[in-house]
């Protein structure tokens, strides 16, 4: 991905990762007697102490509702919560703040797409592309939309080793696509798409973009300009951020085109009882009361991020990647899903005929986090015939040593199951 950080000694030195350890407060505690390691950030990201101070001091000392009042307080939460949407338009380098508009997160981002522009501007028999890979959140809001409207979802298979299958993916599309819903990088597997490529052949065929990027904006930088998607959406809590904030970014020209998701306070330009007009822009998907103190401390787990580096992050996440691999690899039994040698910080692996329940259950107990199950993407399991895997997934304060935690446990399950 494009906007590469400037090339300094300082921009290039590795993470001191003792250090960063120190800024997440949850890091320190012990869970049932054994130092905690948490390898399940592909879920939800550990938050640092900027972020959570940053949401108490809203709450403390200068909460008040945004957009409407006069009196100091809300001037300066309302000061606050827009400079988050100036953060995000620089973070992914979108053309304006008006191209940002702030949702609960990545899931009622897709949805609020699905419902204010496929539903208006789709007709029956045109067809929205989803891949195999695809978080739920990225597969049923356009299965609603295909129901109600009669449109045909069109399945783009993966690969052996996880990656988008291209070939078919050439050979799907035709006159009838119209939108191409697709993750640029799986929450389950861990395997990066060819998202430019996808982009770039979808649009060569008519069709709209949207990426899902809940998993790619933690791990390297976006430029959606560079991308030339159409629509793109992230959650906040995946990327050091509160939960309940995220976004989703969209063209100017296609927010102008799409109608009001929801209806209420905020996003009105005048309402009788006879008929209403509405906002321009990303005001007029922005109903009601919006989570205020999230929103604001998103800004700090975004100015935490860009502050250590982005390509440093991706630096030691990668040699926590390729170290994970070597090590799980070397476990008798174990086989890991997703072997793309385009890929991110995931691990996802089955153990013989142990039941990943089991596995987690286990693990656990030698105090290491990790996600066991489908992941909300049924159909990855479904195309490895498989029901469920274990799901190891680092984030930038992760470290070897929590590795070699995680494979002694493993060692702990297969001395109980022989």
């Amino acid at each position: 991905m494009s906007k590469a950080a400037v090339s300094t000694p300082l921009a290039n030195a590795p993470l001191d990762i003792a250090r960063i350890r120190k800024d997440f407060p949850i890091l320190s505690r012990e869970v049932y007697g054994k130092p905690l390691v948490f390898l399940d950030s592909a879920a939800s990201a550990q938050k640092p102490q900027v972020v959570i101070d940053a949401e108490r001091l809203c709450y403390e000392e200068e909460y008040a509702n945004v957009h409407r009042g006069v009196y100091y307080l809300s001037q300066v939460a309302t000061e606050k919560f827009e400079a988050t949407r100036t953060r995000v338009r620089a973070f992914i380098n979108a053309a304006s703040d008006d191209e940002i508009v702030f949702t609960r997160g990545g899931t009622e981002a897709v949805n609020l797409v699905a419902s204010s522009y496929a539903r208006l501007h789709l007709e029956p028999g045109d067809e929205i592309l989803i891949s195999e890979l695809e978080h739920h959140s990225n597969i049923v809001p356009w299965q609603l939309a295909a129901e109600e409207k009669g449109l045909t979802i069109v399945p783009i298979p993966i690969l052996d080793d996880g990656q988008i299958d291209m070939d078919a993916y050439r050979n799907a599309l035709g006159p009838r696509s119209k939108i191409v819903a697709i993750t640029q990088m799986s929450n389950a597997l861990g395997v990066v798409t060819p998202i430019h490529e996808i982009i770039r052949l979808a649009h060569d065929a008519g069709a709209r973009v949207l990426v899902d990027g809940c998993q790619a904006i933690t791990h390297s930088h976006v430029d959606v300009q560079d991308l030339d998607c159409d629509f793109y959406v992230f959650s906040g809590h995946k990327i050091y951020g509160p939960t309940g904030a995220g976004a989703l970014y969209a063209k100017a020209e296609l927010l102008d085109m799409m109608a009001p998701y929801q209806g209420g306070g905020e996003m009105i330009a005048r309402v009788s009882l006879e008929k209403s007009t509405f906002k321009k822009g990303a005001a007029k998907f922005e109903a009601g009361t919006p989570a205020i103190a999230q929103v604001i401390a998103l800004k700090a787990a975004l100015d935490y991020v860009d502050d250590l580096g982005m390509d440093r992050i991706a630096d030691h996440e990668h040699l926590l990647l390729e170290y994970a691999t070597d090590r799980l690899s070397a476990i008798d039994g174990l086989t890991i899903y997703g072997t793309a040698p385009a890929k991110a910080s995931i691990v996802s692996f089955t153990m013989a005929d142990i039941h990943p329940h089991d596995i987690g259950t286990i693990v656990d107990r030698e105090g290491v986090a990790v996600r066991v199950g489908h992941h909300c993407a049924q159909p990855v399991m479904q195309r490895y015939d498989i029901a469920a895997t274990v799901r190891a997934s680092f984030g930038l304060y992760n470290t070897t040593e929590d590795i070699d935690r995680l494979a002694d446990a493993l060692g702990v399950v297969k001395d109980m199951f022989g």
